[in-house]
């Protein structure tokens, strides 16, 4: 064995030792954190709740959302969507609706104010007249089983929390996006270490976009949406925020109790995700490129290196490929998906590294993001920091 061939075996052992502690961790982390399905049954008596949906050009998703909120068990409760300067149907399905349920009220804006983004701006006006003792920040595109919110409430007010959010499941319409759920919730997991949060001596934070329980009397002690008014990514900021503000808080994992209708195409993936990338990582440039190789050369490498590299390291990458999938599936039935999105892996890895050096491309480019039709300078963006 010539001495390149023995580096290439040590690298394939190591690359298969840095699988194995990558879903390690996942796994240990994952099992720290409790099921929504397992907290002890909500008492006699529950504290009220609000409901605030952020809704801009939703009518696909928009009646169906507000159904499952309509049908949810629950004594105290309030719905308010504010509708986002729609300019499809959404705001006539809202009015239509309502009309049958005096629960629901909608909120209408036509203007956006300076230096806020439109979602972040609806939430906020949607929580100023929320009269709940807890509010749940959730999505238009978000279905909820009708005893979801009950143990969820119940367990945020025994254990004092000023914030819970929810890991939900997510649906798609294919197996290659299921795939890119599977590398989504692990890249999300591993990097926001979630079942760190309720420890207050560490920095990890969490939220959820899909469910983010506050309790009102703290969410307005922090200042409300107002601190992270230019921030796409909210959701976690608001954990941020709250734990900065000296709350406690937690997530939950509520795979099949809450489930999110995510994108409906390769191309609404593509696009959706244009104003998450760069400030996903704080505007950090060299976690952008951390990530990039770490795409490179921990999940597509392998698959090149089968079919280049010689002798016994050929071998051990293709032990690479089957514990890097096998993995997977098993990850796959914990988040919700069809197991056999595993076997998508390098086209999904693929689909990653594009959406990484394309957008990351169009928000330098372009100085912001493009967001449902308003442009917000990278400027604006970068000087919101909490």
């Amino acid at each position: 064995m010539t001495l390149l061939e023995q580096v290439l075996v040590w690298a394939a052992a190591i690359h298969l030792l840095v699988i194995a502690g990558f879903h390690l961790q996942l796994q240990l982390g994952m099992r720290r954190i409790l099921a929504l399905e397992d907290l002890p049954d909500a008492g006699e008596s529950l504290p009220s709740l609000s409901i605030v949906v952020a809704a801009r050009n939703e009518e696909r998703d928009i009646e169906q959302a507000l159904l499952s909120l309509l049908a949810l068990d629950y004594p105290q409760l309030e719905i308010i969507v504010v509708n986002d300067r729609s300019s499809d149907a959404t705001g006539s399905i809202l009015d239509r609706v309502s009309m049958d349920y005096p629960q629901l009220q909608v909120l209408h804006l036509e203007v956006l104010p300076e230096k806020w983004l439109g979602k972040n701006n609806a939430m906020q006006q949607g929580a100023m007249i929320a009269s709940g003792e807890y509010i749940l920040f959730t999505d238009a595109d978000v279905v909820f089983q009708p005893d979801s919110l009950q143990r969820a409430v119940a367990y945020a007010e025994r254990e004092k929390l000023g914030m819970l959010a929810a890991l939900p499941s997510i649906t798609m319409p294919s197996l290659l996006l299921e795939s890119f759920v599977l590398m989504f919730a692990s890249a999300f997991v591993v990097f926001f270490k979630p079942w760190k949060a309720p420890d207050p001596n560490s920095k990890a934070y969490v939220g959820v976009g899909a469910f983010n329980l506050v309790s009102a009397e703290a969410y307005r002690e922090a200042g409300m949406h107002e601190p992270i008014r230019m921030r796409p990514d909210d959701d976690v900021q608001l954990g941020k925020l709250m734990k900065k503000t000296g709350n406690r808080l937690e997530m939950v994992n509520a795979a099949g109790a809450v489930t999110v209708q995510w994108y409906a195409s390769v191309r609404e993936l593509v696009l959706g995700l244009e104003k998450n990338i760069v400030a996903g990582v704080d505007y950090r440039l060299s976690i952008l490129a951390g990530t990039l190789l770490g795409l490179l050369g921990v999940f597509l490498w392998p698959f090149v290196a089968v079919a280049v590299v010689p002798g016994m390291a050929r071998w051990i990458y293709l032990a690479v490929i089957v514990l890097m999938i096998g993995l997977n599936m098993v990850w796959a039935s914990k988040v919700g998906v069809r197991v056999l999105s595993a076997i998508y892996l390098p086209l999904t890895t693929l689909l990653c590294i594009y959406i990484l050096i394309r957008n990351t491309f169009l928000t330098y480019w372009r100085g912001g993001i493009q967001w449902r039709d308003t442009h917000y300078s990278l400027k604006e963006l970068r000087a919101n920091k909490i």
